[in-house]
């Protein structure tokens, strides 16, 4: 059993290199690395299914009653935020920790999953082989993934026609939730369902379908991107492209270095446990047995709101106003002044603070370590890393935020406008290309696990208080 890192997709670019971990990764884990040869993402999770379906019974009828935590009514009228209510096996977010996929942090993950170019970031493929079965990938999984995903990316030409119904002006996730839902009646879970399959049954073409979508998604997004920014020339996927790097260069981006930040962009904001929005909302519209394309598009729709996937678009727009009205060469006391007077407007310092995390987010520091290693003398870059020393101090300061560190927004813009991709309407779709594995994979297993549809108890204001006086009344009795 090993650590590995490395290797390539297509075996003809970089062999597998295997090697120990680093001093640094002392404290992960040993990994059981998948040996048999079987290369089936399919036929894996046919062998896996059984058994975490048995476990999820043991689950409900040994310890069905016990409870996990107490509800509040600042946890009710506060949007359900810390309530524990949801299974979500992907992903975990630790308030201290971050993010962990499957268990394993994304400086594990970087150590762990293949790579296209030797110590480069991982391979989504290896991701969503992660995401789906809770295992590390062998080389030889992720290339045979990779193969049948390309196998599967082809678009009828009925989206591309009801996206070009709409103007160019539409917003682009508007465009993009569109084009998902163009997909549709190809669904296989819908086709199935109507015929007639047993609930035993239902994860199969749930997966046939997630597998389509996640295929299908670079091509539907970048169509849009070369639609609105490129005067419609649209470049064809190519076949000898790993997933990411395909997307970026079907985007119109060759540079090798742009791969990379792809890669990373996709891995990292592929799943971020079951309770933001946009993840929560797949789940909920899949419950009712919605096929993938329509639990999907509506999670696509809770992404687009400002107060989530947007917020990447709103970070990058407000650093550029702090260099148009004060410049690159920025002092600390000019970016405080100009901070104070963001905050004092009534805004938000865009990119800082998170609902759940309260130290810097996982995904920020990775972030800014690839810009360290590609891009230290990026003007935009050098205000981003200004403003991690600067925000955190001011936010305190005023003693009403919990959390004022960076998160995932305060530097994904940057990174993609450094090689050109600077439309910043743009960047949730990409956002929400990367999140078909995490939320996509958990739909799988909703229906595999057989979940029910989700229905959770509201109360009214007058119970709510009419409780509570009881509930007081009864303390003092």
């Amino acid at each position: 059993m090993v650590l590995f890192r490395g290797g390539s997709v297509l075996s003809k670019f970089c062999s597998r290199v295997v090697h120990q971990p680093s001093t640094s990764y002392r404290s992960v884990r040993w990994l059981q690395v998948q040996s048999a040869p079987q290369e089936d993402l399919r036929a894996q999770l046919q062998e896996l299914i059984p058994e975490q379906q048995e476990r999820l019974k043991k689950l409900k009828s040994e310890y069905g009653k016990v409870s996990v935590g107490d509800v509040t009514v600042d946890m009710v009228i506060g949007g359900m935020r810390g309530i524990k209510g949801m299974l979500w096996n992907t992903s975990l977010l630790d308030p201290d920790e971050g993010i962990r996929f499957r268990g394993h942090t994304i400086p594990e993950c970087q150590n762990i999953l293949p790579a296209a170019i030797f110590g480069g970031e991982p391979l989504p493929e290896g991701m969503l082989w992660l995401l789906l079965t809770g295992k590390v990938p062998t080389m030889e999984q992720v290339s045979a993934l990779a193969k049948e995903l390309q196998s599967r990316a082809k678009v009828p030409d009925h989206a591309f026609k009801v996206i070009d119904s709409l103007p160019e002006t539409a917003h682009p996730m508007t465009q993009f939730t569109t084009g998902i839902m163009a997909l549709q009646v190809q669904s296989e879970f819908q086709k199935a369902y109507e015929k007639g399959i047993p609930k035993t049954k239902y994860w199969e073409p749930t997966y046939e379908d997630s597998l389509n979508l996640i295929a299908q998604l670079p091509i539907i997004a970048s169509y849009i991107y070369r639609r609105i920014y490129k005067g419609g020339k649209i470049i064809p996927s190519s076949d000898s492209l790993d997933y990411a790097a395909n997307f970026a260069s079907m985007l119109g981006f060759n540079d090798p270095k742009m791969h990379e930040l792809m890669r990373l962009y996709v891995t990292i904001h592929s799943d971020h446990e079951g309770g933001n929005v946009s993840a929560h909302t797949v789940r909920l519209v899949g419950s009712p047995l919605s096929d993938p394309y329509l639990a999907f598009a509506a999670g696509m729709n809770g992404l687009a709101g400002p107060l989530h996937g947007l917020a990447n678009q709103e970070v990058l727009r407000w650093i550029k106003s702090v260099v148009v009205e004060v410049g690159t060469d920025i002092t600390t006391d000019q970016l405080k002044e100009y901070i104070w007077k963001t905050l004092k407007s009534g805004q938000v310092v865009p990119g800082f603070g998170h609902g759940v995390l309260r130290k810097t987010d996982p995904r920020y520091t990775c972030q800014r370590e690839f810009a360290l290693k590609y891009m230290p003398d990026d003007p935009l870059f050098k205000v981003v890393s200004q403003l991690f020393e600067v925000v955190p101090p001011i936010l305190l300061e005023l003693g009403k935020v919990k959390n004022p560190w960076p998160n995932v927004d305060a530097h994904s813009g940057v990174l993609l406008n450094h090689f050109g991709l600077s439309e910043d309407r743009f960047f949730t779709v990409l956002f929400g290309v990367s999140r078909s594995l995490g939320t996509l994979s958990q739909l799988i297993w909703d229906r595999a696990l057989g979940l029910p549809l989700e229905r959770p108890k509201s109360v009214t204001m007058d119970w709510l208080e009419s409780y509570c006086n009881k509930t007081a009344a009864a303390a003092g009795a």
